[in-house]
């Protein structure tokens, strides 16, 4: 969503590995994001416009 839209996930949703839980912007490209697991989301690691690094763990998901 756009930035002053709610996030896609918030803490105790329920996903599935093929859940997109974010949008990270990489060279003008806008790239969806899928959980890659089921469970359950229990902490945002990364939030809305903070500059990631590949690799950078954005949830935590049980």
């Amino acid at each position: 969503p756009a930035p002053d839209q709610p996030p896609f996930v918030k803490v105790g949703d329920q996903v599935d590995s093929d859940t997109v839980v974010c949008i990270v912007e990489a060279m003008k490209v806008m790239n969806e994001v899928k959980s890659g697991v089921t469970g359950k989301v229990v902490e945002i690691l990364a939030h809305n416009g903070q500059p990631v690094e590949f690799g950078t763990h954005l949830f935590r998901i049980q």
